[in-house]
């Protein structure tokens, strides 16, 4: 550890610690240029061959930035797709941000530090910053929005140069210190760990967006809502929500431990594929009417309507499913495709029936912001199921790869254990650590069960 991370960790004053000055290198993990074709020709893609953990160079940081000490992280699914280079290699992204030339430029390097989630400590902030200051306790924004973009005033989402952090830019979370604009900055729900908070951000905003925003499906009371992958990090977000909004979470699950994780959260009908015969991924569009003709009588029997809105992330494998079953009027909200990004669907049940399909990505700061009160008032837990060592990432997405995992995967930084961060202990006992942690207690069954 760095003399700078030892004083932040160590409970100094910032007044202490600011004439220290950054590391020229910190610890990261990251992937490497040289190794964009690792994979191919491999059947078997494993981000643990491919996600190093190392020393890497500090960047300077640009007057609309701060340097953060980061005290956890966590793993998403881009994380994957990073190591994997798959759709396409992130360095493609890197090389064309870094060809704005300026401030853009660092992004270009030979290694691509990961990380689309964080919480930690500012250290340093650019001499354009105004709202925050070394010593504030924060979590990221995973969305880097252009201000200077019309349309960003609009919706942070529309700009054409927004990107995603740790994804689409280097100096991501998973590591000791990482670079974020003061725009992605939000206060840290002060009775959650390190770790609790780092999990929140990208899931629980996006689902935020799919479901409560004037921009998703805007559910309200009553509306039941059909969530795929509901013990997921997006989908466990999803049932609290909504519940929260006074609707019918419906969950789908891939197994017996699963269902019984999903009943722990609150979710009002649980739905084991296998047990109603769709536990694989339709073959022929004559299938995927079938499997859509047996989640829908599942459903009536549980509530007797067809789903408001269908929470669909999981792309190939269930949007046709999806289409068709959501009822006459309805809409689904889908924000990806971890089974695949072409999809099919027989558009008469689309057209006909008057559905819409929505297309979401990740949520603005005002709703990251709304949706991280919701967290501070104690009305939306996080979802993390298990915390490695940074030392480890390879590992934790590695379980997150083959879905060996339920909620979030935890990955502490500079935070030397579990367990600290907390500056509102009475918050914290008023809540109770088995509503902070549904799903710790039981992720040792599931991971046995997987």
């Amino acid at each position: 550890m760095d003399a700078l991370g030892e004083a932040v960790l160590s409970g100094e004053a910032p007044e202490r610690w600011q004439s220290l000055p950054p590391p020229t290198e910190y610890l990261a993990a990251h992937t490497l240029a040289e190794e964009v074709d690792a994979f191919r020709g491999v059947a078997d893609k494993d981000v643990r061959k491919t996600l190093h953990v190392g020393l890497v160079p500090m960047p300077e940081i640009a007057p609309d930035e701060v340097l953060l000490a980061v005290m956890a992280s966590s793993i998403n699914y881009n994380t994957v797709w990073s190591a994997t280079f798959e759709p396409v290699p992130t360095f493609a992204f890197l090389e064309r941000l870094g060809r704005q030339g300026g401030w853009a430029a660092r992004h270009a390097r030979p290694h691509h530090v990961l990380g689309s989630d964080a919480s930690g400590v500012v250290v340093r902030v650019g001499a354009g910053v105004r709202r925050w200051k070394a010593g504030d306790r924060v979590v990221v924004s995973c969305v880097q929005a252009d201000d200077q973009e019309p349309a960003t005033h609009a919706d942070g989402m529309l700009g054409g140069e927004q990107r995603i952090w740790g994804y689409e830019t280097n100096f991501g979370g998973l590591a000791h210190y990482t670079v974020v604009r003061a725009s992605q900055l939000l206060p840290k729900p002060a009775h959650l760990t390190w770790e609790e908070a780092a999990s929140i951000p990208l899931t629980a905003a996006t689902a935020y967006r799919m479901l409560i925003s004037d921009r998703g499906a805007r559910i309200k009371q009553g509306d039941i809502v059909l969530i795929w992958g509901a013990t997921g990090g997006l989908g466990g977000y999803a049932v609290q929500l909504v519940k929260n909004a006074g609707g019918i979470p419906v969950g789908v699950v891939s197994s017996h431990a699963k269902a019984e994780l999903l009943r722990g959260l609150g979710c009002d009908v649980v739905i084991h594929r296998g047990e109603i015969g769709i536990g694989a991924a339709p073959e022929s569009p004559a299938q995927t009417i079938e499997y859509g003709k047996r989640l829908g009588r599942a459903i009536r029997k549980a509530v007797g309507e067809d789903p408001h809105v269908v929470f669909d992330f999981i792309g190939r494998a269930t949007f046709g499913i999806s289409v068709f079953v959501v009822r006459r009027g309805g809409a689904v909200v889908t924000c990806g495709s971890s089974t695949g990004y072409v999809h099919q669907f027989d558009n008469r049940y689309l057209w006909m029936n008057l559905k819409r399909i929505i297309g979401s990505h990740a949520a603005n700061l005002q709703e990251q912001a709304e949706c991280i009160r919701l967290v501070s008032l104690g009305m939306l837990s996080p979802i993390l199921s298990e915390v490695h060592p940074l030392e480890d990432v390879g590992e934790a997405a590695r379980r997150v790869q083959r879905n060996l995992h339920v909620g979030k995967v935890g990955v502490l930084a500079m935070a030397p254990a579990p367990g600290l961060g907390v500056t509102d202990p009475e918050l914290r006992a008023r809540i109770g650590e088995q509503r902070l942690n549904p799903l710790r207690p039981a992720a040792t069954r599931e991971t046995a069960a997987a």
